[in-house]
Formats: C-alpha cells, sequence, structure tokens
C-alpha cells in the first residue's frame, strides 16, 4: 500500500488580478505558507503557459525548480474549461463561448478544434512536466436530455455517447502516446455525471487505458449517489482526487433539482472542509485500502465562508486525514513462522 500524497490545492478558484494571485510565484508562496506541498494548475490564467509549456522542456524545467525552492509540486495540470468545449450542445453555445478566446466566438467548428488543441497540448505539458495525471471536463452533448420527460428518442443516448467518444478518442491516444492518465471530473452538467454514465463512455472509447476518473464526493452527495460505494466499484480508474464538501438539506420546497435557486438557498450547497456532511476519515480509508497513489487535493467552493480561510483550514484538514500507510499486520508480533510440516498438520487435522 502507499500512503495518499498531499495536501494540495487548485488554483483556479483563487488566481486573479490581485497580488498574490495574479502571478505563479506568488500564488505558490501563499499556498506554501499555508502548509501546502502540491499545486493543481489551471491552464487558463496567467498563471502557466501552456503552449509554451508543450513546446519546451526547458519551460517546464524551470517552473518545477521555481516551484521545489519553495517547497510545493505540480499535481496536474487542469483543463476544466477547455474540456468542457469539446462537446456543447448547442442549447448552451452562448453560455460556453466565454471559455474560449474572442477570435472564436460563435463558430462552434472553430471553438471545437480550439479546444481539442489545447487538449493535445495539455498532454505534452503534462509529459515535459513528468506529471501521471492530468484533469479535466467531459463536455456534454446530452445534459439537456437528462430528465427523461419529454420522452428521449430511441438511439439518442447511444449516437450521443458515440460521438462523444469519437471526439475524446484522439484526446486520449495524444495523453497514451504521454503516457499520463485523463481524468474526467465526475459532475453534473457534464455526460460523464455518474458511475453509469462514466460506463457508457468507457465502452464508447473501447476501455481506453487513459480515460479515468477525478473523484469528487461532493458532486455525488448532491446527486444522492453513495460515494462511497462509488470508490468500491470505479477504485482501478480513480486516479485524481478533489477533496471537497458540501451539505444536502432537502426540504418541502425543493430538493435535488434545486429550484433555480442561488447557492445560498439551494438544499445542495457545497461547503469548506469539515462544515459539511460528507464521511472524509472514510473515504480516505477506502482510498487507501484501495492503493489510491495520487494526490489529495482541496477544491474550494463555498457560499458561505471566506476563501482564504478555507484555504487555510484546508491543509491541515487534509494533512490530518492522510491515512500513513502500516508496513506490517497488526499481529505480527504473534507469527509462528512457515513451517510446513505445520501447515500440512494443520489440514490434515493431525498433531
Amino acid at each position: 500500500m502507499r500512503t495518499i500524497q498531499g495536501p494540495g490545492i487548485f488554483l483556479a478558484q483563487f488566481a486573479s488580478a490581485t497580488p498574490p494571485f495574479d502571478r505563479l510565484e506568488t500564488i505558490a508562496d501563499w499556498a506554501a505558507e499555508f502548509g501546502y506541498v502540491g499545486i493543481q494548475l489551471p491552464t487558463t490564467t496567467s498563471l502557466f503557459d501552456l503552449e509554451r509549456a508543450a513546446a519546451s522542456k526547458t519551460y517546464c524545467d524551470d517552473v518545477a525548480g521555481m516551484l521545489a525552492a519553495k517547497g510545493l509540486v505540480i499535481t496536474e495540470l487542469s483543463t476544466h474549461l477547455q474540456g468542457q468545449l469539446v462537446a456543447v450542445h448547442p442549447a448552451y453555445d452562448a453560455l460556453f463561448d466565454g471559455f474560449a478566446p474572442a477570435s472564436v466566438h460563435g463558430n462552434v467548428t472553430a471553438r471545437q478544434a480550439w479546444a481539442t488543441d489545447q487538449l493535445k497540448l495539455a498532454a505534452k505539458a503534462s509529459g515535459n512536466l513528468g506529471l501521471k495525471s492530468h484533469v479535466t471536463f467531459s463536455g456534454a452533448l446530452l445534459w439537456s436530455y437528462f430528465y427523461p420527460w419529454p420522452q428521449r428518442p430511441a438511439g439518442l443516448l447511444d449516437e450521443g455517447f458515440a460521438r462523444l467518444g469519437q471526439l475524446w478518442r484522439p484526446i486520449l491516444d495524444a495523453f497514451d502516446e504521454a503516457g499520463v492518465d485523463l481524468c474526467y471530473e465526475i459532475h453534473p452538467g457534464e455526460d460523464l455525471h455518474d458511475g453509469v454514465t462514466f460506463e457508457r463512455f468507457l465502452d464508447a472509447v473501447g476501455g481506453h487505458p487513459r480515460a479515468n476518473i477525478l473523484y469528487d464526493p461532493s458532486h455525488l452527495l448532491l446527486q444522492q449517489l453513495d460515494y462511497l460505494a462509488f470508490i468500491d466499484l470505479y477504485h482501478d480508474r480513480i486516479r485524481a482526487f478533489h477533496v471537497k464538501d458540501a451539505e444536502f438539506r432537502p426540504n418541502g420546497r425543493s430538493g435535488v433539482y434545486g429550484g433555480y435557486q442561488d447557492w445560498i438557498d439551494r438544499p445542495g450547497r457545497f461547503r469548506s472542509l469539515g462544515d459539511g456532511q460528507i464521511d472524509f476519515r472514510a473515504i480516505f480509508s477506502k482510498l487507501a485500502q484501495y492503493d489510491y497513489a495520487g494526490w489529495a487535493v482541496l477544491e474550494w467552493e463555498c457560499c458561505l465562508k471566506h476563501p482564504e480561510d478555507g484555504a487555510r483550514e484546508g491543509a491541515p484538514f487534509i494533512r490530518d486525514s492522510i491515512i500513513r500507510v502500516t508496513d506490517r499486520a497488526f499481529d505480527d508480533f504473534a507469527n509462528a513462522g512457515v513451517d510446513a510440516g505445520l501447515i500440512g498438520r494443520i489440514l490434515d487435522g493431525k498433531p
């Protein structure tokens, strides 16, 4: 068994134009001061030059060296926004244009080509950095039809997942060439939003070895999935982990769907670590049991607590949750040693 690595922190929710969150060097100092030893890097901010990283091993070595001097490493690169644009239903075109450069706004074909190229650059950059995993979204061709009313026409889901697989297969191949696992965050709004949909996608890409999971229990709790059983089912595909808390408190007015309410009023809400309902002790135990070798990375999203307070509290929470796995059995002191004769006598019922 291997001990989970961490604590790490996803920088997407903190990066901004305001110091110290505007430059990688200074936001790294901020993260290290809180006790983080890993950072998950978004690739759509000024913190990191994705194109340069894909083309230059020297640039990657320089970034890694700068972070190492601060006691930090990169856990994964993130292309959540670009991954979303690999597959977009037309109902969401106007909203998702904002995730892409202005040069491709209003041009679905160009936007999708840009997103696909971004993922392929991320594969090369991850390889240059020596990373084992990458995190992203799957996008969605079918989310508009997640509820079966009006009745879905026969074949819609099969064709939708077939097309999704066709879009992602060359990207998965690029990650395979780079030796990096591509981990999809299982998330509402994406076609890969639960175990069943992940299985359908896996079928569509022929069980591709690089098609893996970013496990975030908050999204499972808000759907009322069994987030512990999910680990039992899919542990061999879980290659990344967002440590994010949530709570679900249904009432007589709304439930899982939230009634179009703002986050603060929804029955299901994301919370800072320790403020929600998720049993992280059990999660860390299961991941240790199944020999998860990756990182535990805080993703801060809370409608109540200040982000810096959430970040400050997150590092010790994760550190205290990580189980340093044992290198021996607890009852080794009573080991009688290996004796073939004794084993034979035991099985034969002889003294």
